[in-house]
């Protein structure tokens, strides 16, 4: 095996032409994994794009995580107290905590990083807008007090996907939530080498020394994170044959997100396994509500007439294994799944969709479709999507780019042809899914909100309404509700389920976690 790996070494390889290797090092303590993308965002309170996601997580911990179960645990937190009225949060974090440049954390640390979470995620800002004050009791103590109960506190500092509320030392969560952090000194189980970051290639990340994990076994998100590797590196590939080709030469050691043109070639080579770490994802059409002409709710319902769910994921997912088609806006295996879809059936009604274009006045101008050529998770379904919008009476303007140009371009609330966009396709894990206060684009207080900046007071104040109680039979009939205006608005629609799988080399990498979201501790490799 050395001689092989020597070999390898020498003669270079398909992973040599990305990114160096690191030959002289035990091939057992270096964990090579082909990211689901790009990694070119670093601050991942300023984005809600995946790869920045679980870039946070490997050098960031949070105060609570999300179990294997759904139940919000403890993390960096050790002790937690509410008062009787509900409206008084104490908490005590635990023993040892370090950032990864050996200073402790402090009381102070975490009230600046939430702080900054807060004015940017969706979630966070309805919280701070309860909130009465928020204060150090020591060092290691501190307590939220709020206006009027809130009793989902746990869940928002615990959320697990869209932005997750990370710590960083005070000194870079005092960055105005409006720029982007420039250091990256961590609270999690990883260290970011920076000295080694080259977008497009490589992101290296290894042991923090500092960290110290839970005692409890690793559950989702929360419980113990262990390191059982020296250096993980984030070998990008975007091609999916070259992805194949790495993992089947052992190259690379992990695939976070397996290329679907890939499932059948992968599920026969015995020397790979498929592992489902995530439960069900689901794909969605965002529709730009800030300017025309999807400013308009009948011309934004016109253009989610135009789906095709099972065209659409077909195309994307090419195996019938891999999606289901579903009308709902959670997905159709999870608790909050509804029946409640208005005029939306996945789908086309182009007849109905003319007609509404028609009433409405649509121009004809031209709508921006942003098309992730680079991307291989999502760069199947513009095409169809642009079709489709054409036989609905679209006049589409389908603009390729990179993924993390979109990613940044998406922020833009210019017109579609002056930098701005109209829609764009991307997906959402059950971490975002799972809750209607989780979900980032389920926004209806306009430019304060997610991107698409929809305005649409009735969606607020349902989810006001699913906040403040505690049943589960209300919950589950607000969510309805929620998904029945989500539709009224054309704020989004699904596209379908899909399954995230992962692909490992069989016998070698051992101990990937489920979570609702992909995580990257406790991983063996022999």
């Amino acid at each position: 095996m050395l001689k092989r790996l020597f070999m390898r070494c020498v003669a270079g390889t398909l992973i040599a032409s990305a990114a160096t290797m690191v030959c002289a090092q035990d091939a057992s303590k270096v964990l090579r994994i082909v990211p689901q993308a790009d990694l070119k965002i670093l601050d991942p309170i300023w984005t809600t794009a995946f790869i920045t996601r679980d870039h946070g997580y490997m050098i960031y911990d949070t105060l609570f995580g999300v179990d294997a179960k759904g139940v919000v645990q403890p993390e960096m937190v050790d002790t937690y107290t509410t008062s009787p009225d509900g409206k008084t949060w104490t908490f005590t974090l635990r023993k040892g905590l370090a950032f990864s440049d050996g200073k402790p954390v402090t009381s102070a640390d975490v009230i600046a990083s939430i702080t900054r979470w807060g004015k940017r995620d969706v979630f966070g800002q309805r919280m701070f807008a309860a909130l009465q004050s928020f204060d150090a009791v020591d060092a290691k103590s501190f307590r939220m007090t709020f206006k009027q109960p809130f009793p989902m506190v746990l869940d928002a500092l615990g959320k697990p996907s869209g932005s997750a509320a990370f710590i960083m030392p005070k000194r870079v969560a005092d960055t105005s939530a409006d720029q982007q952090i420039t250091d990256y000194t961590g609270s999690g189980p990883y260290i970011f080498k920076q000295d080694e970051y080259r977008p497009g290639a490589k992101i290296v990340y290894i042991k923090n020394p500092n960290y110290v994990p839970r005692p409890e076994p690793a559950s989702g998100t929360a419980g113990g994170k262990h390191v059982y590797v020296d250096r993980v590196e984030w070998i990008v590939l975007k091609d999916a044959q070259t992805q194949a080709n790495a993992i089947a030469n052992g190259e690379v050691d992990m695939i976070e997100w397996m290329p679907a043109e890939q499932y059948a070639a992968f599920k026969s080579n015995p020397k790979l396994e498929l592992l489902k770490p995530t439960p069900a994802g689901l794909f969605d059409l965002h529709l730009n509500h800030l300017v025309p002409p999807f400013n308009n709710p009948k011309i934004a319902q016109a253009a989610i007439m135009a789906i095709n769910q099972e065209a659409l994921m077909r195309a994307q997912l090419v195996n019938k294994d891999l999606y289901r088609t579903c009308s709902s806006i959670y997905p159709c295996d999870s608790p909050l799944a509804s029946t409640e879809t208005a005029y939306f059936t996945g789908k086309p009604q182009f007849a109905a969709a003319r007609n509404l274009l028609k009433e409405a006045g649509y121009d004809g101008k031209p709508v921006v479709l942003m098309y992730p050529s680079d991307y291989a998770v999502l760069n199947k379904f513009p095409p169809v999507m642009a079709q489709l919008l054409k036989q609905a009476g679209f006049n589409v303007d389908l603009q390729a780019m990179d993924w993390s140009t979109l990613v940044t371009r998406r922020t833009s609330k210019a017109p579609a042809d002056k930098g701005g966009w109209n829609l764009f396709i991307t997906g959402w894990a059950p971490g975002d899914t799972m809750n209607p206060l989780f979900f980032t684009p389920l926004t209806g207080n306009g430019e304060k909100g997610w991107f698409g900046w929809a305005t649409d007071d009735k969606i607020e104040q349902l989810k006001n309404d699913y906040l403040v109680t505690s049943d589960p039979a209300q919950r589950k009939k607000i969510a309805a509700a929620i998904q029945l205006e989500t539709y009224q608005s054309g704020i989004l629609a699904p596209l379908g389920d899909f399954d995230f799988y992962s692909v490992i080399r069989k016998g070698v990498v051992s101990g990937v976690v489920p979570a609702p979201v992909n995580v990257f501790w406790n991983i063996r490799k022999s």
